[in-house]
């Protein structure tokens, strides 16, 4: 019989919240961590806007010792070492002792995209072809896609299996989905899943130069126009991490640990780059396959999803994205589900945005409420047709909520959606 998987202890850093409380503060009162910075205008971007999360270094002693911070330049593996090591404190998971032996049953599902560029950017520049071999003894464990699982796999002790994802914009909710079905077949009863994303003009510089970046906004940052506005004119680049313990019901419930959720299932797939979809744009017969097939393997059934956390970028794809969801559903007008975007406030935090914005689905999902939609009261006429604008709300919202959906879509054409429920 197949094991029920439920989420047990939530961590995120997130350019608007660094740590639960914060960050559930800010999505509930609309709060952006979205900023001007200097540096993007003086190396040329068109976009010189960004969100980062801020970490003073008296919060990175919290996590990591003085020696491991010697010569550590890596925004992404901090991120995921805070998030990660919160989640786990949230679930009450007590770390291996130095002397113990490791955690058999507890696994890590970390991923990323682009690990340490400053760190190799920093190694590079002070060496020359000549030596190369100078790059440092810091620098493998730093850059390595795995690096953000294999510190986090140290500090707490795992001994499951210890590993890394990396799929773009769903590496976040893929980590879910494939810790969840490692404690589905028996495997592990923790899984701590999540992803995260550098930050900097090393990382968004490749977005620029692709023009999918707003310039409008660089002297107002908190007037961005967001996910589904008709002013939308593209994202604004961020950064940090999110996390979720999963655990076996089982063994939530001999532990009298809080369940913030349950997982009923999800599915990941590909649109092959075939059928209009790209490297960076999506396969639209790809995305709604892959919702109704979460939708199959969670046993639920389009009519039952109370709410939708949307991919939705700002981009010119919100509206088939809408659409997509529209025809997988099979609802529209006043019967589509209530949908918002977390990226209007804390921009597209690319690797990372799927499990930030899972852990902001989760919230919902367990207090009872809906984040306000920012800077979307102007909504794109193509949504509007389609959906009732009442369910893309502007403004707080209690609601309860009962079943759930997430999905994120990726450069690669990628796309993965989980279904959660409320316990």
């Amino acid at each position: 019989m197949k094991k029920r998987v439920v989420i047990t202890g939530l961590g995120v850093v997130a350019p608007n919240g660094v740590g639960i409380p914060a960050f559930s503060e800010a999505i509930k009162k609309g709060i952006s961590g979205i900023k001007f910075f200097p540096e993007l205008r003086d190396l040329n971007f068109s976009c010189q806007l960004g969100a980062m999360p801020i970490i003073s270094e008296e919060k990175k002693r919290e996590y990591l010792s003085d020696l491991q911070l010697r010569n550590f330049n890596s925004s992404g593996i901090l991120y995921g070492v805070i998030a990660g090591m919160d989640a786990l404190k949230d679930a009450k998971i007590e770390v291996a002792k130095p002397e113990d032996e490791p955690l058999w049953d507890l696994g890590i599902i970390f991923g990323t995209g682009t690990s340490g560029i400053e760190k190799f950017r920093e190694a590079i520049y002070r060496i020359d072809d000549k030596n190369v071999r100078r790059l440092g003894s810091t620098s493998v464990a730093q850059t390595m896609t795995s690096g953000v699982s294999a510190y986090l796999g140290g500090l707490i002790g795992a001994g499951n299996m210890v590993t890394a994802n990396s799929s773009a914009c769903a590496t976040g909710t893929e980590a879910l989905l494939m810790g969840y079905e490692h404690i589905v077949n028996g495997k592990a009863k923790y899984m701590l899943c999540g992803s995260t994303s550098d930050s900097g003009p090393y990382i968004w510089g490749g977005f620029d130069a692709m023009k999918v970046t707003t310039y409008k906004y660089n002297d107002s940052p908190g007037e961005v126009a967001g996910p589904m506005s008709a002013e939308a004119s593209g994202f604004v680049p961020g950064s940090g991490a999110g996390a979720y313990l999963l655990e076996s019901l089982e063994s939530a419930q001999e532990r009298g640990a809080t369940i913030y959720a349950e997982i009923l299932g999800g599915a990941v797939n590909n649109g092959g780059q075939r059928g209009g979809g790209s490297m960076s744009a999506p396969n639209s017969k790809a995305i709604q396959k892959c919702i109704t097939d979460a939708l199959k393997n969670s046993d639920v059934t389009g009519e039952e999803i109370d709410y939708i956390n949307g991919h939705l970028t700002a981009t010119i794809k919100d509206p088939d994205e809408i659409e997509n969801w529209s025809i997988a559903l099979n609802r529209n007008g006043d019967e589509f589900p209530y949908i918002n975007s977390l990226k209007g406030m804390v921009g597209h935090c690319l690797a990372a945005c799927g499990s930030i914005e899972i852990v902001s689905a989760i919230l919902q999902l367990h207090e009872g409420f809906i984040f306000p939609n920012v800077n979307c009261e102007n909504l794109h006429p193509e949504i509007s047709y389609l959906i009732a604008s009442e369910k893309i709300p502007t403004k707080f919202q209690k609601k309860s909520l009962q079943i759930i959906a997430k999905a994120s879509f990726g450069f690669g054409d990628v796309n993965a959606c989980a279904i959660f429920k409320k316990n």
